[in-house]
């Protein structure tokens, strides 16, 4: 699996730290304890400084002429061209992404497990975890993070978001309520005083989320699925489409990918006999049916490189959507049983 992580010739590292944890793809930093934000940035190869420059075209006469309206975003330490942007685009320095993060709780009790900067440095990323856990049962503990990336080419808003993490497996359970999403995204045109209040807003969400979550799930716990809904269960969140979720209401098996089969066999697997689904809160309930869904895309399904799994797991990709219909799916079992796989 390629990683895409930056890699400064000038200090020889790669850009990317965590804490305790085995760096990615035995790259960049390891630390011991859990570092400031300044450290942070250190560490992670993120201090650098990125600018906006005037845009030149070579013109037909042999001379060189101002390009109208936009900008390269330039990498100060090395002048690398990281991308054209507008006129109106602002930039975000990898220290402002920390200190967007700091302001989520005034510095205290936030700890930066991860940090990194891919391709030639014009995407960054950040987790960090939050004090206190979501419980499940007595012993299933599920950390509270929030994931940051944000770019200096133009290709993309901040996006921040709160995912909670099942220790026991590293399963990322980062589902929305109906009404609610656990996402928030900024433009490059906002100005600080918004990007600090959009600060408070995602807090305010994973705190309003935790406590729902903690209730649905411990809920969930206490439904039981068999194994034959469990199937089912799985089969109709990993649906791409309502067409196949008609095919699969119709019984016409026959009709479907192998592609699709073949996935919904490894997901369930991974539900009826991997070691953390066998746990009390998890087995036979509704709650081990969502981990075996978010389990699946978290552990099991391989992608090209460790970009797209972050897209598909936390910026809108396949994965999210997909452990969203399992959400939805496990709380209309909850509910009403089996009713739950009736398309409307």
């Amino acid at each position: 699996m390629a990683h895409h992580l930056n890699y400064n010739e000038q200090i020889q590292k790669y850009s990317f730290f965590s804490t305790k944890e085995k760096a990615w793809h035995n790259l960049g930093q390891v630390i011991q304890d859990y570092p400031t934000s300044a450290e942070a940035i250190q560490h992670a190869g993120l201090d650098y400084d990125v600018e906006k420059r005037t845009l030149f075209s070579p013109s037909l006469q042999n001379c060189i002429i101002e390009v109208p309206h936009y900008f390269s975003t330039i990498r100060a330490d090395n002048n690398t061209v990281l991308g054209v942007v507008g006129k109106d685009y602002q930039i975000v320095q990898n220290r402002d992404a920390f200190s967007f993060f700091d302001a989520i709780v005034g510095g205290d009790g936030i700890l930066y497990e991860t940090a990194g900067a891919l391709g030639k440095g014009e995407r960054i990323f950040i987790t960090a975890k939050l004090p206190d856990y979501i419980r499940v049962g007595k012993d299933d503990l599920i950390e509270k993070y929030l994931f940051l990336t944000t770019s200096h080419d133009g290709s993309g808003s901040i996006t921040a978001a709160f995912t909670p993490i099942r220790i026991v497996c590293a399963n990322t359970l980062n589902a929305a309520l109906r009404n609610q999403s656990n996402t928030v995204r900024i433009r490059h045109t906002s100005n600080a005083k918004q990007r600090l209040e959009q600060a408070h807003k995602v807090m305010g969400i994973s705190d309003i989320l935790s406590v729902q979550m903690e209730g649905i799930f411990n809920n969930w716990t206490k439904v039981r699925i068999s194994d034959n809904e469990l199937k089912k269960l799985i089969q109709s969140a990993l649906a791409p489409s309502k067409e196949v979720f008609k095919t699969l209401q119709d019984g016409r098996t026959d009709d479907l990918s192998s592609c699709f089969i073949n996935m919904v066999d490894s997901a369930f697997e991974y539900a009826m006999s991997d070691p953390t689904q066998l746990m009390e809160t998890t087995k036979g309930t509704v709650f081990g049916a969502y981990n075996a869904v978010t389990g699946y895309f978290q552990n099991v399904r391989n992608y090209k490189d460790d970009q797209a799994k972050i897209t598909s797991l936390l910026m809108g990709g396949t994965g999210q959507l997909r452990t969203q219909s399992a959400f939805n799916l496990c709380l209309d079992f909850a509910r009403k049983g089996a009713k739950a796989f009736i398309l409307n």
